[in-house]
This record gives C-alpha cells, structure tokens and sequence, in this order.
C-alpha cells in the first residue's frame, strides 16, 4: 500500500470502520446490554443488573463507571446503550432522554475524629477558595486543611459549585480524586481533610465503620429520610440515559429498574427509589 493509499485509509476509511465498529457494539446483540457513566449510579445499576440477569437468563449487563458526562457522551455516540448520570440533562442535551431510578444527595464528610460538628456555607467556600487554612479558624485543632475536590466530568462537581456559587477554576484543592469510594477512603484516612460526595454512599460506608461522618447543610442533616421528605437542599436524580425510542433489551432492562421489583435493591443501596 502506497503512501497516498495508507493516509487516506487513516483519515477517511478507518474512522468509518470505527464508528460502525462501535454501532455494532451498541446495537447489534439484544442479548447485551453495555452501560457506563457516574460512579454513584454504577454500583446501584451493578445490583439492578444483577437481578435482572437472574431473571432474563441469557442476558449479560455490562456495568462501567467513568462520570456523568462520559455516560451521556457514550449514549450519544453510541459507545453504549445506556448512559448513567448523576444530574438532570442540560438544555444542550435535548436529544436524550433521561429515566429516573432513585434520589440522593450531595453531603460534605469530615474525618470522625475531627471535632467540627458544623460549617456555615460561607467557611464551605473560604475552605475550598483556600482563604481559610487552618482547622482552628474555623473552631478545630490547629491543623492545616486538606482539601478535597471532585475531577472534571463528575456531576458531583457541578452541583457543589452551583450550591456554593463557586467554579472549580476558585477551588484549591490538595486533592483530585474520582469517585465516591475514593473520596471516602481519603478523608476517612485524613483526620484533617474535608469532602463531598453521594449521600446514600457516605450514610452506606459509615454504617459499615468508615471512619467519616456526614455534614448538615443548611441545618439540615445529611441523611437519604431528608432527602426522600425534600428537606435536604442539594439533592439529585439518579438517571438512566438514552438516545433515540426506547426500545428492545434497553427499554426492558430500564423499565425493570424503575420498577418496585427493585425498590429494595435502592434502599439497599442507601437511596430513594423513584416513583414514576
């Protein structure tokens, strides 16, 4: 193969081949179904999947997590069937269309053995804009802050800069990390950091003896009941995102999800379930 022949199958036939290689992975076998996007919503479909494989033998749920915008991105380009997304859809993403499967919130978790009982949102965002320090500033031990931030693409990002009014540019974190469990097991093995993350997954991990307690905001405790009454006030959908009808081993498998069949399986999980 020439010169001339080798760049024109990179640049023009290769991505067509690889788009419809993707297509077929999308949309081929209604034996499979592939999901991906946010960490919170992964680990509740992992349990969905589960069930509904036992029930439909034969089917095989593929489950990966990797942020909400990777799950609405991939259910565009049709990377997957199904996008998982911790957020309601943007105006820009009018051409999806989102299911929801339960509720949780968004809490800031300390270190149990941090003596703050409570912060104001103002000491939130002097915390995370870095124009408090120090623990004692805020009524702790004197101790440096270890900040605790969200990566790019993670819902739970966007939705404590839009409670906090704050953009992820003004933040100074000591530490980026991805998902829920990651923040977690940092602050739990940093008696100095602060964090946020998933209600239902902070309530979950601390009733298993994560060394983490959970954060009122507003006055109002962190809790899924607070969440489930409304009184919480950052709270969010757990969606199920799709491109184009609803149909097939798609449509099936979500319908299954939203179902009471699976309430249990979200309570279990330490969320809301979502009445349709």
């Amino acid at each position: 193969m020439g010169y001339k022949m080798k760049k024109l199958f990179c640049e023009i036939i290769f991505p067509i081949l690889a788009s419809l290689a993707f297509f077929n992975i999308a949309s081929a076998d209604e034996t499979k179904l592939t999901l991906t996007g946010s960490s919170t919503v992964a680990p509740l479909v992992l349990e969905i999947a589960k069930a509904f494989e036992k029930k439909n033998p034969g089917t095989k749920i593929d489950v990966q997590s990797g942020g909400s915008s990777r799950g609405i991105s991939d259910a565009r380009s049709g990377l997957a069937h199904i996008g998982m997304a911790s957020r309601d859809l943007k105006p820009e993403e009018s051409d999806l269309k989102n299911h929801v499967i339960a509720k949780d919130g968004v809490c800031l978790i300390l270190n149990k053995k941090n003596k703050i009982e409570k912060l104001t949102d103002e000491q939130v965002v002097k915390i995370y804009t870095g124009e408090i320090k120090n623990w004692k500033d805020v009524g702790g031990a004197d101790a440096p802050i270890t900040v605790v931030n969200k990566a790019e693409g993670r819902s739970t990002l966007e939705l404590f800069e839009n409670y906090f009014k704050i953009k992820n540019s003004q933040i100074k974190a000591s530490v980026v990390i991805g998902d829920n469990e990651q923040g977690i097991k940092t602050v739990a093995g940093n008696p100095n950091s602060i964090g946020y993350v998933s209600i239902g997954t902070a309530e979950f991990d601390a009733r298993q003896g994560s060394q983490i307690k959970l954060l009122a905001m507003g006055g109002v405790p962190a809790s899924i009941d607070n969440v489930k009454n409304g009184k919480f006030p950052l709270s969010r959908p757990l969606n199920l995102i799709v491109k184009g009808e609803l149909k097939g081993l798609a449509k099936k498998f979500i319908e299954f999800a939203q179902s009471p069949e699976v309430f249990n399986i979200v309570r279990q999980q330490y969320f809301e379930p979502a009445s349709k």
